[in-house]
């Protein structure tokens, strides 16, 4: 793997709204003054009910040198949850003991929901002391040397979750400063070792990942994080999901889930009315041009999008355009399980979030 220099990374955030494509996903950076990091909300061993190590932790004195990023391979949950994160946590720690190790192998979990959680015992307070660093048993001859996050799903052909990714930059960012890490020391499990982990779709994102570390150490906004879909594309419901909001913008288009040269043409139509780059590829700019608040008494092919999307969530209900008292309750739902206002009115962050 090509590692980019501190300079690099110095270069890479300095611009103001910067946009980076990486493995079908765009990030927008945005600079402000530097600033500490954020200490992120973290479960310690305690709050999801760990079983006690089962030999003494080895606490070592010094700290790490790098950061692995892992995938669980768990199959991807839409139940966000603090309590389902904490019985992943619970099943993970007891997978590991059948292998024979004496605890969670990583330090620190990071459930699909966002949930920060401690893996190895001991591992929270040595990250907050910034000078000790706990031994885990998650990448066979680094161990010693390297902190281990899981990030619970699989992510061979899907993105992680957007609470997911934006706890997973805030955390490394805090272990980066913690212990005087720069971004460019993130790497893919499967850069130590001979396994697939943690997915070629996650794998693809490292890079992101590490811009997105580098501009939060840098005292930069890590702005929001879009999917990027072109023609072709096979994404579930993303593309029935813009073809209801070109339709929504006045494209006479079919919705019918395929990406192909209408849709491409309607969205090249679309960017160049509103003073975008007319490729035809939907990314940050151009989703965050296209979306449409909407609430409850709305109607049309942006409430369409809506619907269609709650349900390929999980949310089920009826395509037919009426924002009604049953998708104003859906909407609900999926805002509290992804931790947004539960108002019922369907925003920025909301489309955000049905998205990702």
């Amino acid at each position: 793997m090509k590692k980019l220099s501190r300079r690099s990374f110095g270069k890479l955030v300095t611009g103001v709204g910067l946009s980076l494509v990486v493995g079908g996903t765009e990030l927008r950076l945005l600079r402000s003054a530097a600033a500490a990091v954020v200490t992120p909300s973290i479960d310690g061993t305690a709050a999801w009910g760990a079983a006690a190590a089962r030999e003494p932790i080895n606490v070592l004195s010094r700290k790490p040198i790098g950061i692995v990023v892992h995938h669980t391979t768990n199959l991807n949950t839409n139940d966000f949850s603090r309590s389902t994160a904490h019985i992943r946590a619970r099943q993970i720690q007891q997978s590991h003991f059948n292998r024979g190790w004496i605890d969670t192998g990583q330090q620190f979990t990071i459930s699909r929901g966002g949930w920060i959680m401690e893996g190895r015992h001991q591992s929270l307070s040595a990250l907050s002391g910034g000078t000790t660093h706990v031994q885990g048993a998650h990448v066979d001859g680094h161990n010693d040397t390297h902190i281990g996050i899981e990030c619970e799903g699989i992510y061979t052909a899907l993105a992680p979750s957007l609470p997911q990714w934006n706890k997973l930059v805030a955390l490394i960012a805090y272990i980066c400063q913690q212990y005087g890490l720069s971004a460019d020391t993130i790497v893919g499990h499967r850069d130590l070792g001979s396994t697939s982990c943690p997915g070629d779709t996650f794998y693809a994102l490292l890079p992101q990942l590490r811009s997105a570390v580098a501009t939060t150490l840098n005292g930069g906004s890590v702005g929001r994080m879009w999917p990027t879909v072109r023609r072709g594309t096979s994404a579930t419901g993303l593309a029935t999901l813009i073809q209801y909001l070109l339709r929504a913008r006045g494209a006479t288009i079919t919705a019918d889930g395929a990406f192909g040269p209408g849709t491409e043409a309607a969205v090249k139509s679309f960017q160049s009315a509103n003073g975008l780059v007319a490729d035809g590829v939907i990314g940050a700019a151009t989703w965050e041009k296209l979306i449409m608040t909407v609430r409850a008494g709305d109607s049309g092919e942006a409430v369409k999008a809506l619907q269609s999307q709650l349900t390929t969530q999980g949310y089920s209900l009826t395509v037919d355009g009426r924002f009604g008292s049953g998708t104003t309750t859906r909407v609900q739902s999926f805002q509290t399980n992804r931790q947004l206002t539960a108002d019922g009115v369907v925003g920025i962050n909301s489309w955000n979030h049905l998205t990702m």
